[in-house]
């Protein structure tokens, strides 16, 4: 099973509220650790330095400062291809967050949509 295929396991399994999600990878050939570094550069994905695992990859589902889940999938999906393999660890969600945006004078109408598409 390819990275983008875990990556939509890990999605598949998490609570229907979830917000936040970090994940480790660890690449298996590391001779192809510059490629893929320059592949998940577009998701922000952050290195480490000196531990088990090579990248820490932060998804945020609505909001917030990391990566969209369609985003990550699709780099995934491009080391696929490439015929990049690796292992992949869930280290953190976070769940049931929603993000605070002032509301002061805006009309009624717009705190409901706010309030109906955050489920609040």
């Amino acid at each position: 099973m390819g990275l983008a295929d875990d990556f939509q396991e890990v999605l598949d399994g998490l609570p229907s509220d979830w917000t936040d999600l970090e994940l480790d990878l660890r690449i298996d050939d590391e001779s192809l650790y510059v490629d893929t570094a320059v592949a998940l550069s577009t998701v922000n994905a952050q290195p480490y330095s000196k531990a088990d695992w090579d990248w820490r990859l932060l998804v945020a589902r609505s909001f917030g400062h990391a990566a969209a889940p369609e985003s990550v999938k699709g780099v995934l999906a491009s080391l696929d291809a490439e015929g990049v393999t690796g292992a992949m660890q869930v280290r953190e969600v976070r769940e049931g967050r929603a993000e605070v945006v002032q509301m002061w004078g805006r009309p009624e109408s717009v705190r409901e949509e706010f309030r109906q598409r955050r489920a609040i």
